[in-house]
């Protein structure tokens, strides 16, 4: 499976961006897909997760109520709906597909994306 990361740029605080990840590849059908995102100097960290088969989705406390995850099964595609953005959300963004149920950590995770740059400019 091929994971593509794809939407990041340069924003102004307040604004938004929509990241997309695209599946290509075998058979697509992982547990979850999730977003992680890495600042630098810092360690990647969990930033929003979807089943695949729908009905849930979780996200980190610093992006809840800004941030939407989303799927479209048929295109193999998720995506990440980031409004209100701050500057530090600025950071490097995974996509990344799992087939376990342990949801919040990048170790769990079997197949990353290249990664999209967001910076937040203030």
């Amino acid at each position: 499976v091929q994971l593509q990361a794809s939407g990041g740029g340069l924003v102004q605080a307040g604004g938004s961006l929509r990241l997309s990840c695209a599946a290509s590849g075998r058979t697509f059908s992982p547990y979850a897909v999730g977003w992680f995102r890495q600042a630098p100097g810092k360690e990647r960290e969990f930033v929003a997760v979807t089943r695949w088969s729908g009905g849930i989705t979780h996200y980190a406390d610093s992006v809840k109520g800004r941030f939407t995850i989303s799927s479209d099964n048929a295109k193999n595609m998720v995506y990440l709906q980031m409004n209100s953005l701050k500057p530090e959300d600025t950071a490097v963004y995974y996509c990344a597909a799992t087939i376990n149920t342990y949801l919040y950590t990048s170790s769990m995770y079997n197949d990353w994306g290249q990664g999209t740059q967001v910076t937040v400019s203030s």
